[in-house]
């Protein structure tokens, strides 16, 4: 079996304004893991409907913080939409966690949460419901019809952009105005 390099982990796909899927269109997604398996992301710029400190609730995890509770929780996507996935900034050794790439984790287990709730969390970090997933070939076959761009994974954005700007800003990074490509889209 040969094995295809993470080349995409660590990236951001933006989704080009011609991509109609409901779940996808204008979002930004971080790609966690890329492998001959498929693909495996969390998009960062779509609020669900909860807060953090309604799912904290939910998970009887308590915080006297009320900027943590107040904090929105992302719909990461389609799949899993009961499961969290915490990215962030903290290289400690949680029970599930992922490198994503330099400085970037995702962690998926409660440990994180309780750390959070408790004032010794990461110093950034995103909670999200959900996760995208691509199989095998899939997300190369979705670029190759360019319903993506990519870009690489930027702290800043994911920690500090606000949620309404994230789909231009991660664009902006390789200097497309999207924005400028909605008006030409469907024109042959």
């Amino acid at each position: 079996m040969t094995h295809v390099p993470d080349q995409l982990a660590n990236q951001l796909l933006i989704a080009l304004p011609s991509l109609a899927d409901s779940n996808f269109a204008r979002s930004v997604v971080l790609v966690c893991q890329h492998d001959d398996e498929g693909a495996m992301g969390v998009l960062v710029n779509r609020a669900s409907e909860y807060t953090l400190g309604e799912v904290l609730a939910q998970m009887d995890i308590h915080t006297q913080d009320e900027a943590l509770r107040g904090q929105p929780v992302l719909s990461g996507g389609p799949v899993h939409p009961e499961r969290g996935f915490v990215i962030h900034d903290d290289a400690r050794d949680w029970d599930s966690n992922l490198a994503v790439g330099e400085g970037l984790y995702l962690t998926t287990s409660r440990d994180i949460l309780e750390a959070m709730a408790a004032g010794n969390g990461p110093g950034n970090a995103v909670v999200a419901l959900g996760c995208a997933g691509w199989g095998a070939g899939q997300l190369e076959f979705e670029l190759g019809e360019n319903s993506w761009l990519t870009a690489p994974a930027d702290a800043n954005l994911l920690f500090h952009v606000p949620l309404a700007e994230r789909w231009q800003a991660a664009a902006g990074r390789i200097g497309v105005d999207l924005f400028r490509l909605t008006d030409y889209s469907g024109h042959a």
